[in-house]
C-alpha cells in the first residue's frame, strides 16, 4: 500500500500509546513535525480506535487521516495487540477500518523513540563523550514500564530500528546491597527483571525492599512521586539512597546497551520519570556505573549519554517511520 503524501485535510496520524497516556499528533505536510498534539488517559479507553476517535473529536475542525503510525508499549507480533500495562486488546485490521485509514502500522514505542534520536535537540548531556553521528544509538526509558530500543546505520544514510523487550532482561545488579534488595523482591515473585526496579512502580519496590534490608518500617503504599520528592530535597536519607540506587541500576543497564550495540552515537535516557529529577540524575552514580566496564571502560568513557527533554519524541519517531516507508515505496 502506497502511503499518500500528507495534507491538512488528509494528514498522517501519529500516536504514542503508553500505560498512562495516549498521545496523538498530525503531520499535515511532507517533512513537517507533528502538530495538534494532544493526549487522552489510556485507562479511559480499551482500544486504539476509541482513543484515536476521542482525540480526533477534540480537534478544531474535522480531518480524515490517510495513514497512521502508532507507537505502542509492547511487542507487535500479529494482528491482535494487547497493551502491556493497560487492558487494551484490539485487532489492527479492524482498527484500520474503523478509523477509515488507508495504511496503519503499529510499532514498538521504543522502536519509534529510537527513530527519533537523530532528530532530537532537546537533550542534556550527562558526563563526557562525543557522539559519532553515523554510529549506532541506543535508548532506555523508565516510565509506567521500561522500554529499550536502538537504531543502526544501514550504510546508505538511513537507520534501521531494532525493536525488542529489553526492559524484561535481568535486573543489572552489581553491589551487595543491590543483591540483597533483589533477594527481598525475589522472595515475593518468581523473577526480578530490570523493569521491576527501573519504572515508576520500580522506585516504590526499591524503596520498600531497601527499607526491609536495612530493618526500617516504612509506609508500604508510599508513591514514587513522594519518594522522589523527598530524595530530591534531601529530607529523607532512605529516599535519597533509593533514588541513587535507581540511577545506578539505570547506569548499568545503559552501559550494557552501549557495549551490546556498539552505540558510539550515544545512549539516550527517555521516558517520563528521569526528567523530573534531572539535576539529581546528573549528580548520581549513573555515569560512573555506565563506564564501569572492566576492560571496556575506556570504550564506554568515550560514549556520550543524554537525557531526553523533548515532550513527545516518539511522535517524531512515528513520523520518521512513515516518511521512511513512503520513500522506500517510491524508491527515493
Amino acid at each position: 500500500m502506497v502511503i499518500a503524501t500528507p495534507t491538512a485535510h488528509r494528514p498522517w496520524l501519529v500516536a504514542d500509546i503508553g500505560g498512562t497516556n495516549a498521545r496523538f499528533g498530525l503531520i499535515e505536510a511532507a517533512g513537517a513535525m507533528p502538530g495538534h498534539i494532544g493526549k487522552v488517559p489510556s485507562a479511559e479507553h480499551r482500544t486504539l480506535a476509541s482513543a484515536a476517535t476521542a482525540y480526533l473529536a477534540g480537534l478544531p475542525s474535522p480531518v480524515q487521516p490517510t495513514a497512521a503510525c502508532v507507537a505502542v508499549a509492547g511487542p507487535v507480533t500479529g494482528d491482535r495487540f494487547r497493551l502491556t500495562n493497560q487492558a487494551w486488546d484490539f485487532s489492527i485490521a479492524d482498527t484500520k477500518a474503523a478509523l477509515g485509514l488507508d495504511h496503519l502500522a503499529l510499532v514498538n514505542d521504543f522502536e519509534a523513540l529510537a527513530l527519533s534520536l537523530p532528530h532530537l535537540t532537546a537533550l542534556r548531556q550527562i558526563g563526557p563523550g562525543e557522539k559519532i553521528p553515523t554510529a549506532a544509538m541506543a535508548v532506555a526509558g523508565p516510565g509506567t514500564g521500561l522500554g529499550v530500543g536502538a537504531i543502526i546505520p544501514d550504510g546508505s544514510g538511513q537507520w534501521v530500528p531494532v525493536p525488542g523487550e529489553g526492559g524484561h532482561c535481568d535486573a543489572p545488579i552489581v553491589s551487595q546491597e543491590e543483591a540483597a534488595v533483589a533477594a527481598v523482591l525475589r522472595a515475593e515473585q518468581a523473577a526480578v527483571t530490570a523493569e521491576c526496579f527501573l519504572s515508576g512502580g520500580g522506585i516504590e519496590r526499591l524503596y520498600r525492599s531497601l527499607a526491609t534490608v536495612r530493618g526500617f518500617q516504612v509506609d508500604p503504599h508510599r508513591s514514587n512521586a513522594a519518594i522522589t520528592a523527598t530524595a530530591v530535597d534531601g529530607s529523607e536519607p532512605l529516599a535519597v539512597d533509593t533514588l541513587s540506587m535507581f540511577c545506578a541500576l539505570l547506569g548499568s543497564l545503559a552501559g550494557n546497551l552501549a557495549v551490546t550495540f556498539g552505540a558510539r552515537g550515544g545512549v539516550f535516557i527517555g521516558g517520563g520519570i528521569v526528567p523530573r529529577f534531572a539535576d539529581f540524575f546528573a549528580a548520581s552514580p549513573f555515569r560512573a556505573r555506565f563506564e564501569a566496564r572492566y576492560r571496556m571502560a575506556a570504550y564506554a568513557h568515550a560514549i556520550p549519554t543524554y537525557l531526553i527533554l523533548a515532550d513527545t519524541p516518539a511522535l517524531d519517531g512515528a513520523a520518521a517511520w512513515l516518511k521512511a516507508h513512503q520513500e522506500r515505496v517510491h524508491g527515493s
